[in-house]
């Protein structure tokens, strides 16, 4: 479950590395998979060719959606899932994404969530 100080990895091609949570949008104050948080920038990509510049600054502040939990999941079936890190990609303050690719898979429960554009800029497996 992802609370308030946690530390995040952005997978998407934004230009941020890892960011940490400022603010879970619940009642309640853990946020799971599809929930939307909001993020602190920490670490952001660095590029060895000057043209690259991001649009994403340290320090900056945008609204996320979780994609991956480190805490075990079990699906209907009985199929535990386990990932390593906790993940997010990053909004915009109209709640569009801000990258054009992810770099990892993602849940199909994202899918079922009617999240059809971040299912569609995944990879194409899904977990």
């Amino acid at each position: 479950m992802i609370q308030q100080q946690t530390t995040l990895n952005i997978i998407d091609n934004s230009g941020a590395k890892s960011a940490k949570c400022i603010k879970v949008l619940k009642k309640k104050n853990q946020a799971k998979i599809g929930d939307l948080i909001i993020v602190s920038i920490t670490k952001i990509k660095s590029y060895s060719n000057s043209s690259k510049i991001s649009k994403i600054k340290k320090g900056s502040i945008f609204i996320a959606i979780v994609v991956g939990l480190k805490k075990t999941y079990q699906k209907k079936k009985g199929v535990l899932l386990l990932i390593n890190h906790n993940s997010i990609c990053l909004l915009n303050n109209q709640k569009k994404l801000i990258a054009t690719r992810l770099n990892k898979a993602i849940n199909k429960e994202l899918k079922k969530k009617k999240l059809f554009k971040l299912a569609s800029l995944s990879l194409t497996g899904f977990y």
